[in-house]
């Protein structure tokens, strides 16, 4: 009875070679490809404005070219979120495509989250959908299911509602096939991509990590592991990071389940295999969340490249140069950043060299475009000696703003539209509960006072961090029992703004997991208005986690 689901894309982009690597590498039953991040549906948005018939991700198509009958000959069936904008155009081109190979290939799509005509002026407004509609279309028996704007988990909790039969109200079973689904989202990132300590691991392991797979149980428990070959490996590590990837509190919210991240375990099951058991599940909130694009305005960036001696000198100088252009026409956002990455005595200029770099956006395109270049570039020749920029500025380019607003459940029309045409509706769930926060769970015993070292955080401690429109989670785990004990009580949220200087201002909020040996922060505003509007430095914060884990502290000696 286990259901072998494999991931093969955990982002527009991902390597293309990784259906093909799923299908012939071992057995799976599923495979699932994740496209769509926020920022994804901006892009897509701004290709269906060029195109109506676009909207969808196009390479999706690319890869079944070669492996859609490899799939159809080994039973395999695909599951797929690259519908993107046009879950039924998509649709009708992968019939297309069987119809060329000649093979007899069964497809279905679900629809119901396209909300962009309630919201005027936006590009696009689309509601997260639960797994319900494609657990509809694979009980017709889709061969391929092609899906628009579901949550990511929701690639996994399908085929899992399908194959066991589960029902609505299965909410443990549920919330464990969402934490699989969480897990094997993001590809590669759960068999050793993007993790804290690669450095421990033969770099030719991890070259080219494999795609990770869950074998689910019908008690909704599961074990992650990997195609036997694949580079990479899967370990409590790897999956402890995924886990806190871009989540919240203790409370992880889906349109047909809270899963409960504090009841999640963890065990290592064999090589390259994880046992996560355990996951309790409770009714899931009232409303759904709509992820809502538009433009934001226009902006415009200049980096100015300062070397050797003098750099706040020459930074103070830039500044009260183009001051006299700024203040003519003021844009609605000015913000210059200097990055102090040169070094003295250098032996390359390049190392001898700090970046300054104004970022401005205004509504008006004018106020930030040729006014402002010209300003900068007519400094070329009367500015700080050394004067040259990373690359000419241009007359401003677009900015998307991503936002978050939420509808009733009942107010969005799911449907799941078979191969032949027949519609099936989804009902929204009967009982829901409004989502509160757990109380903060007891911290462990202190360890006892000792010797301690000033060393980086991530010496003990890895961490993993992301981007939810604005705001950012740094998730911080530590390996061993001992180091949990001094991590919750060295790491508050106190120390965090210390450590951070970013988040001084903002509103940080700590989660605390213990069975995962694990703490997760929630920084709001810090990536401004989203990703797409190029805030900060890292405007998605993917390194956040690895800033905090340089920063220094006075650690235990016998945690090093």
């Amino acid at each position: 009875m286990t259901l072998r689901i494999g991931n093969f894309s955990g982002f527009y982009g991902d390597r293309s070679d990784a259906l093909r690597e799923m299908l012939t590498g071992g057995e799976v039953d599923v495979l699932t490809g994740d496209y769509l991040a926020e920022l994804t549906m901006l892009i897509l948005a701004r290709d269906r404005l060029k195109d109506p018939s676009a909207g969808y991700a196009r390479t999706f198509l690319r890869q079944l070219e070669d492996t859609l009958g490899l799939a159809h000959e080994k039973g395999v069936r695909i599951v797929t979120n690259a519908g993107g904008l046009n879950p039924a155009g998509l649709a009708d081109a992968v019939r297309q495509l069987a119809g060329r190979l000649g093979l007899p290939v069964r497809v279905a799509h679900v629809e119901g989250d396209d909300l962009t005509a309630r919201h005027p002026g936006s590009l696009a407004a689309h509601a997260y959908l639960g797994g319900f509609g494609i657990a509809e279309c694979l009980r017709a028996g889709a061969d391929v299911v092609v899906a628009g704007r579901v949550t990511d988990a929701a690639l996994v909790t399908g085929p899992a509602a399908a194959h066991f039969g589960w029902k609505p109200t299965d909410y443990d079973r549920l919330a464990g096939a969402v934490v699989a689904g969480h897990v094997l989202e993001c590809g590669a990132q759960a068999t050793g991509g993007n993790y804290a300590f690669f450095t421990e691991r033969d770099p030719r392991e991890l070259r080219r990590p494999g795609f990770p797979l869950a074998e689910i149980h019908p008690d909704g428990s599961c074990v992650v592991t990997k195609h036997p070959g694949t580079g990479g490996f899967v370990d409590v590590g790897t999956v402890t990071a995924q886990l806190l990837y871009e989540t919240g509190g203790a409370r992880y919210a889906g349109p047909d389940v809270t899963a409960r991240l504090d009841t999640v375990r963890l065990t290592q099951d064999g090589p390259d295999r994880v046992r996560i058991e355990g996951v309790r599940g409770e009714a899931p909130p009232p409303t759904l969340k709509v992820g809502r694009n538009r433009l934001g305005g226009f902006r415009n960036e200049v980096v100015f490249v300062l070397t050797g001696l003098d750099i706040e000198a020459k930074a103070a100088l830039v500044r009260e140069q183009m001051s006299d252009a700024l203040a003519a026409s003021p844009p609605a956002d000015v913000r210059w950043d200097l990055a102090r990455t040169d070094r003295p005595d250098a032996d390359t200029e390049e190392t001898a060299s700090a970046l300054l770099r104004l970022v401005v956006r205004d509504p008006d395109q004018q106020k930030v475009g040729r006014v402002l270049s010209g300003a900068a570039i007519e400094l070329a020749l009367a500015g700080y000696p050394g004067f040259h920029v990373v690359a000419p500025p241009g007359k401003g380019s677009p900015y998307g703003v991503i936002e978050d607003v939420y509808v009733p459940q009942g107010d969005v029309d799911h449907v799941a539209v078979l191969d032949d045409g027949r519609r099936i509706t989804v009902d929204p769930p009967q009982d829901t509960a409004v989502l509160d926060d757990v109380p903060s769970p007891a911290p462990p015993e202190p360890l006892p006072p000792g010797p301690t070292v000033r060393a980086p955080l991530g010496r003990v401690v890895g961490a993993r961090s992301g981007d939810k429109g604005g705001n950012a989670n740094v998730g911080v785990w530590a390996r061993t029992d001992d180091a949990w004990r001094w991590l919750a009580h060295e790491l508050t949220v106190e120390r965090f703004r210390e450590l951070i200087p970013e988040a001084r201002e903002l509103p940080v909020t700590r989660h605390a997991l213990p069975r995962l040996r694990a703490l997760n922060f929630v920084v709001e505003g810090i990536l401004g208005e989203g990703v797409a509007a190029q805030a900060r430095f890292d405007p998605q914060a993917k390194a956040l986690g690895e800033w905090l884990r340089s920063r220094h502290a006075d650690i235990p000696e016998v945690l090093l």
